[in-house]
């Protein structure tokens, strides 16, 4: 069950993309108009996503997941529905306000369902279903797009979510966590400010430019907010986020390298496919395709991970990840943009994997270093990060990649043969200096024992 919700959210986050010029045409709205479609939904994915994880150490999972399935559905018929845009874009909020639960709550439910030595690859079976919708959102959004029309994608979605329901009123467990204190509202909505705030800033960067008003004065007020945020969280006696969760170094290191992982990751998930439509000049469709055996190596290689990461701990996983992530970044660079798409996808399948074998052994490795009551808000957290991350990534490479466009100027990598494509060559090259951010910090990563169930303050462990 968790599995395929996982799968559903994915696919919703990306099988729009294909299928908005179709949307614009039929309400005659302006492509900056059409991108609140998307930008809706992530927003509150990533204002969702912690809120959802610390509320899950006070409300049992059935209701939790109950309720995102629901509201999930509800947004689904609003969209199906939509007359005009903007009730399409309000159904695409409330969409991402139920999608929101179901990666964090996901990860709860493995690790309080399964045993701690098979955590690792029930994270790696749930996770292997990012893959799949990676791969397969684009080409559901644009087949059935095509020949359906656009609704149909959302009542495919409607239904997926009535389905689910059921599954998750069975098999979840409906007592609460034993021991929750009280709620911080007030902290969690200015962390939610923050991460929305700076996700829109971002985001309103690449399309209008720094200087633009909806940018800067966005990541102003985020700025207030996470400082507000920080403020409040060491003078209130319950806090959203408990102080002790970044006293713990290896939950520190994870936070930090779920988030520089994902800006790679997902860096090369959007400008892969732009690559080759813009360099080599194939179609959009088949650049989609291009990305498929990516998709399919990651959902065949997470549950492997997932049990190496039982038996032979976080560190050399990750390590061995983020190392094979920067080598097909610097593969990206030198011989992607020729005169064949095989270098390109080449490249992604590399990567792709190489992030599994980073995030996967970092989840469990959170989660096991964390006491059981700040396990679900440390895990929203930690996911929330990652979330960002995917947000920040593809924005702030567009930015790189607009750029060195407009400068004409060759590659900076002397060993890339072409100079068409140059501007791609030096946004993989800047993706690799991220990874090597990435590498210092988990080099920090030390192998300890686990945690006990209480707010331990020196909890350096990893397992």
């Amino acid at each position: 069950m968790l599995t395929p919700a996982m799968l559903a959210t994915v696919i919703a986050s990306d099988m729009v993309n294909l299928v908005l010029p179709s949307i614009g045409a039929e309400f005659g709205a302006s492509e900056a108009e059409l991108a609140w479609v998307v930008t809706g939904f992530l927003l509150m994915f990533s204002v969702g996503i912690p809120f959802y994880g610390r509320i899950s150490d006070r409300v049992s999972l059935r209701r939790l997941f109950a309720f995102a399935l629901v509201t999930y559905a509800a947004g689904s018929l609003l969209c199906a529905l939509a007359p005009d845009l903007l009730v399409l874009v309000l159904g695409r909020i409330v969409m991402g306000i139920g999608a929101a639960a179901i990666p964090v709550l996901s990860i709860i439910a493995v690790t309080r369902l399964m045993p701690e030595d098979k955590r690792g690859m029930g994270i790696g079976v749930v996770s292997s279903a990012t893959g799949i919708g990676t791969a397969a959102g684009p080409a559901v959004g644009g087949g059935i797009g095509q020949f359906l029309g656009w609704p149909a994608l959302f009542w495919l979605m409607l239904v997926v979510a009535l389905v689910l329901l059921p599954a998750a009123l069975r098999v979840l467990p409906g007592e609460p966590p034993a021991g929750a204190g009280r709620f911080d509202l007030p902290g969690g909505i200015l962390l939610g400010l923050g991460a929305g705030l700076v996700l829109f800033g971002i985001t309103q960067a690449q399309v209008a430019g720094l200087a633009a008003p909806s940018s800067w004065v966005s990541l102003v007020v985020a700025v207030v907010a996470v400082a507000l945020f920080g403020w409040r969280t060491v003078r209130v006696a319950q806090p959203f986020v408990p102080p002790a969760l970044f006293t713990n170094r290896v939950y520190r290191a994870a936070v930090v390298v779920a988030f520089l992982a994902m800006i790679v990751n997902l860096g090369g998930l959007v400008f892969v496919p732009l690559l080759v439509v813009d360099v080599n000049g194939i179609s959009p469709g088949a650049g989609a395709l291009v990305m498929i055996p990516a998709g399919v190596a990651v959902a065949l290689v997470s549950p492997l991970i997932g049990r190496l990461a039982d038996r032979i701990g976080t560190r050399p996983l990750v390590l061995t990840g983020l190392a094979a992530i920067g080598l097909f970044a610097l593969f990206l660079s030198t011989f992607a943009g020729g005169t064949s798409v095989i270098p390109a996808g080449a490249g992604i399948l590399g990567l792709s994997v190489g992030f599994i074998f980073v995030m996967t052994p970092i989840i469990s490795a959170a989660a096991s270093a964390l006491p059981a009551d700040q396990v679900g808000v440390g895990l929203g957290i930690l996911q929330g990060a990652q979330f960002l991350g995917a947000g920040t990534g593809p924005a702030l490479f567009g930015v790189l990649v607009t750029a060195r466009q407009q400068s004409g100027s060759g590659a900076i990598n002397p060993l890339y043969p072409g100079h068409e494509g140059a501007a791609f060559s030096d946004t993989f090259l800047a993706m690799a200096v991220v990874v090597v951010l990435a590498l210092i910090v988990a080099f920090r990563m030390r192998t300890a024992a686990a945690p006990a169930a209480t707010p331990s303050r020196d909890a350096d462990k990893v397992h």
